[in-house]
């Protein structure tokens, strides 16, 4: 009797183990979370197959509800509710194509990693071990993309020991060279410890002082520098003209996060501005759900909440190149970013506003993710987040 209840509560431990280290923050241990479908692939009983995928997503998605406490100012129950959502369309997703039957099991797996990678599973769709194919297959491109998939497909199979021995090889190999990804030439992004205050004070004295930051940051032949999400707050036509005319004495165009405000609700947008104007650069394609996208408001015929554009926009002309924008949720998961690769952007510019993930993994999860597929397609990346 004990041995039919240590082999499910093994496993279980095992995918929460799993879920932790995987999805610490450190892109070197990405391939670990490779661990969970094989652990999927190996229970008995549908019951523990779901129990073993929640492990693995709660663990992976721990610092949600100490997050969403933060940012709502409130106790953790909120967060936790959320928390428990969130992993429901993972669980159920990976419970309901969960088999028994070996031969179809790889189809099964793999019908499961692309639901949970696009809408509307994918909008939740976190801690998707895919993530792992820029660290096994650096500069590989769709061909690692490709490579990945097949692995993924044999790891729940059979001869998973026979795929795990040769991903650990490419792990260890590629954990040797690894340098991380350069910055585009001529650009540089600026990291800001501003606290939740970033995009809330919008006093001149503030604007002034990112002014004079930028400025500092424009040297040595900088000529676009990119400031974390939110960055100039409400984008109005005041705030235009100011940043406009502080760009009269420098070359450099500054790409920062702004809100987009008007009665039906906002967009999170990047904006670009240099001595001659100033444009939205870029639309948020996927919001965080909840907090900022709220579709159930237009149900009721309610206004408020960040729209989501979903597959626009997803790359951007900045000067004679082409970049891959990513706002802070759409770096956790995985369409955005394999729809940007598909036009073979130039770069990418990844920013976030991080100051509700205090004491928690998930801006280096962000960090993590974003710089684990621009090493898959050879992409130079440009970082600026606010803590």
């Amino acid at each position: 009797m004990c041995r039919d209840y240590l082999r499910p509560a093994l496993l279980i431990f095992a995918s929460i183990a799993i879920g932790v280290v995987g999805w610490s923050g450190h892109v070197l241990l990405l391939p670990v979370a490779l661990g969970f479908p094989v652990l999927w692939s190996i229970a008995r009983t549908r019951s523990v197959a779901a129990l073993v995928s929640a492990g693995y997503f709660l663990a992976a998605s721990r610092g949600l509800p100490q997050g969403v406490a933060a940012f709502y100012s409130s106790d953790i129950w909120p967060g936790l509710l959320l928390w428990l959502c969130a992993s429901l369309s993972f669980v159920v997703v990976h419970a309901v194509l969960w088999t028994k039957n070996t031969r179809v099991r790889p189809s099964r797996y793999l019908l499961a990693a692309v639901v949970m990678a696009i809408p509307p599973f994918g909008i939740t769709g976190w801690a998707h071990p895919v993530t792992a194919a820029g660290v096994l297959f650096p500069g590989w491109g769709w061909w690692g993309l490709g490579l990945m998939t097949a692995g993924l497909a044999g790891l729940v199979t059979r001869i998973w020991p026979a795929v795990a021995i040769a991903f650990a090889g490419l792990w260890l190999w590629s954990a040797a060279i690894w340098t991380g990804p350069k910055l585009p030439e001529g650009w540089q992004g600026v990291d800001l410890e501003l606290g939740a205050s970033l995009g809330r004070e919008a006093g001149l004295q503030r604007h002034r002082d990112m002014i004079a930051t930028v400025r500092g940051a424009a040297g040595d032949g900088t000529r676009y520098v990119v400031l974390p999400e939110t960055a100039l707050g409400f984008w109005t036509p005041t705030v235009a003209r100011l940043w406009m005319s502080a760009s009269g004495d420098t070359d450099a165009t500054v790409i920062a996060g702004a809100t987009v405000l008007d009665a039906k609700g906002y967009d999170n947008v990047l904006v670009a501005i240099d001595r001659k104007g100033g444009r939205i650069l870029y639309r948020e394609r996927m919001p965080v759900p909840g907090s900022m996208w709220q579709p159930w408001r237009s149900w009721f015929r309610e206004s408020g909440g960040a729209r989501a554009d979903f597959f626009a926009n997803p790359i951007v002309p900045i000067g004679a190149g082409r970049a891959a924008p990513l706002i802070c949720y759409e770096q956790l998961i995985v369409w955005p970013v394999l729809q940007s690769m598909l036009h073979n952007p130039d770069f990418v510019v990844s920013v976030g506003n991080g100051w509700w993930t205090e004491g928690t993994s998930i801006v280096s999860i962000q960090r993590a993710a974003t710089t684990a597929w621009t090493e898959l397609f050879a992409k130079p990346l440009v970082i600026a987040f606010n803590t």
